[in-house]
């Protein structure tokens, strides 16, 4: 389950690469990504709405609390693909953003002590060769 789920993950990012490269014409980018950021909002609490689960809420850790809270990594990150999605190419910028995949594998085995196998590091260096070939 949790494949088809990535992969449903996969084609709504590159569903919102597109849209967002034709909305955006014309529009500051820091102003289409508190836009995009309202209705991702909405959609969020929407779904805990409907799904009942909003009196979860107070069983939240204080250390899971100090993690969700810190979305400043997730809002640079919006800001930055914005402004590279309207100054650059979609099919240049997206490749970009998503060497977030090597950076993930590299922070998990570091921070998580997630196993780093040389499956692992050939998928790396793949995306990372792959990445090059699409931006060069």
């Amino acid at each position: 389950m949790w494949f088809i789920l990535a992969l449903m993950s996969a084609v709504f990012a590159a569903l919102t690469s597109i849209l967002a490269k034709v909305g955006i014409e014309g529009v500051p980018s820091n102003l289409a990504t508190a836009i995009r950021t309202a209705v991702v909002l909405v959609m969020a609490w929407g779904m805990v709405l409907v799904t009942n689960t909003q009196g979860g809420i107070t069983d939240i850790s204080r250390r899971s609390w100090l993690f969700l809270i810190s979305g400043l990594a997730t809002g640079a990150s919006w800001l930055c693909y914005y402004k590279a999605l309207q100054i650059g190419e979609a099919s240049k910028v997206v490749p970009v953003d998503k060497l977030s995949v090597v950076i993930t594998l590299v922070l998990a085995f570091a921070f998580l002590h997630e196993k780093f196998t040389v499956k692992s590091l050939a998928g790396c260096v793949l995306i990372g060769a792959g990445t090059l070939l699409m931006v060069l």
